[in-house]
């Protein structure tokens, strides 16, 4: 059950994230389409490959493509007003997607018994995955590659799952992590915590956090 409500979170939440973006790039309803559905399975076709599950296993998730389409559908129909009022929660509902789809990506990694390193990057690729096709398509940097700490929230659940500090078959422990991290990750767009940079420019980069 958990699981199941993961995905249906995760899906919802990185297709609205991507029918929001192609929108705001007056993409038609095909790139809306298009760009919504790479967002919400994007990271979990890479994860497959990176950990040994057929990448038509995507194929069998009839009820989840059949989410995402339903979700898309509804947001390109909303009233604009609507919409507008949507927008500054992209990064909000980008959010729940990288809490919910990393911790499922874990959960992937975890059950097949994959070493920590495995689960970490289970975690990282199926939580910003898709963000980052999303932004490629779009013709923007990705978010991951910009100075927000972003990727890092992933990681900790990687770390948190695969060290076996959160019980996988604790529903309450689970939910609790995707709470978590969701607030962390609006927390360090709130207060701009940035990771360490460094410019060959010979510029001064601060670093926050």
């Amino acid at each position: 059950m958990t699981w199941d409500v993961l995905d249906i979170i995760g899906t919802i939440a990185f297709a609205v994230s991507g029918g929001l973006v192609a929108m705001e790039e007056e993409y038609d309803i095909l790139g809306v389409i298009v760009l919504g559905m790479v967002t919400a399975f994007g990271g979990g076709i890479v994860r497959n490959l990176l950990i040994g599950i057929p990448a038509t296993a995507i194929w069998e998730q009839g009820n989840l493509l059949k989410v995402g389409l339903l979700t898309l559908f509804i947001v390109f129909i909303l009233p604009s007003a609507w919409i507008q009022r949507w927008r500054p929660w992209v990064i909000f509902f980008d959010a729940i997607g990288l809490s919910a789809f990393a911790i499922q990506g874990s959960l992937y990694a975890s059950m097949m018994h994959h070493p920590v390193s495995a689960v970490l990057v289970a975690a990282m690729m199926t939580g910003i995955g898709g963000g980052m096709i999303r932004d490629l398509f779009a013709g923007r940097k990705p978010l991951v590659l910009h100075d927000e700490i972003y990727a890092a929230w992933a990681i900790l659940i990687g770390i948190l799952i695969g060290m076996h500090w959160i019980q996988t078959n604790d529903p309450v422990q689970l939910y609790g992590l995707f709470v978590m991290i969701v607030v962390l990750r609006m927390m360090s767009v709130y207060f701009k915590w940035r990771l360490p940079r460094r410019s060959l420019s010979g510029k001064r980069l601060p670093a926050k956090f």
